[in-house]
């Protein structure tokens, strides 16, 4: 049994189909076909049921994929632990970020990490917090930024703080608003937001300074697609809040303080159960610490 049977019976479970995996695997069809009829001959079963229009799992093919990936993960990291030892760093790499993130210049950091370690696939997602936090505890993703409330620190992760930040109100500039110096939350009462969907961190922060003040303010409008908002903003459709650093990368937009507005902290969140060389050569060019 080798290594490359097992890619190519995982690579048929996950395309139905032995044309499309073979084109996955960078194979001719005949090449693929054989090494899995030679794998069925020395395991005994059929691992494939075969018609000229479906290819499904036998009760023998299900059962044996699900070890065969933790064959091949086990394999890579194996090679990958065995590169780090010789002082080579490679496997995979996937860093979530929020769609706001201002404490950390990351197409620089990745340049830098790009340029030490060039044997290194990186993944990147654009997700909000409480989805990035989940997923670094479940090993989904390696290394996360997060945008949290003032007073909520991350959970389930090993975590720096990198900076807080204010927010300010952000409308365009034929808004009747743009020409003020500071607003209290209550001066936004009556207005129209644009914001981040219900539920989220930054979100509740939001939702919650509104409340506190008897406020029920109006959320028109609801996405994670912070450039949809920017656009929402521009067109004089809504206003929305955003932290002062990032508004400050969009000269097209006005911000105006606010008294006693909501305060979002970023951090730099991983997690600390056996990370991957790829992750903790990230971090030392970031220069994170263990919270």
């Amino acid at each position: 049994m080798e290594l490359q049977q097992l890619r190519y019976v995982v690579a048929v479970a996950e395309e139905a189909n032995f044309t499309r995996a073979a084109a996955k695997c960078f194979v001719v069809q005949s090449a693929l076909s054989h090494q899995i009829k030679r794998l069925e001959e020395e395991l005994g079963v059929a691992l494939f049921n075969r018609t000229s229009r479906r290819v499904e799992l036998t009760a023998a093919g299900a059962a044996f994929v699900e070890e065969a990936r933790s064959s091949l993960e086990h394999a890579e990291r194996a090679a990958v632990e065995a590169a780090a030892a010789a002082g080579h760093i490679r496997g995979h790499l996937s860093v979530g970020v929020i769609p706001t993130v201002t404490a950390i210049d990351m197409p620089a950091a990745l340049k830098i990490f790009r340029k030490a370690h060039p044997q290194v696939h990186i993944s990147l997602q654009v997700a909000g917090s409480h989805e990035l936090e989940a997923a670094i505890s479940s090993g989904a993703v390696d290394i996360g930024l997060l945008g949290l409330p003032q007073h909520r620190r991350p959970r389930g992760v090993a975590w720096r703080h990198l900076m807080s930040d204010e927010s300010v109100a952000v409308v365009s500039s034929a808004h009747p608003l743009a020409g003020g110096r500071q607003l209290r939350l209550a001066d936004l009462a009556e207005e129209v937001f644009a914001d981040f969907p219900a539920g989220t961190p930054v979100r509740i922060e939001s939702d919650q300074a509104f409340t506190a003040i008897g406020i029920n303010r109006n959320v028109a409008f609801e996405s994670i697609a912070i450039d949809l908002i920017i656009a929402l903003v521009q067109e004089d459709l809504a206003i929305t809040l955003l932290p002062s650093k990032y508004v400050d990368h969009h000269p097209d937009l006005v911000s105006v303080p606010i008294a006693g507005g909501p305060t979002r902290s970023e951090y730099l969140a991983w997690s600390n159960f056996n990370p991957s060389p790829a992750t903790q050569a990230f971090l030392q060019i970031v220069g994170a610490t263990d919270n």
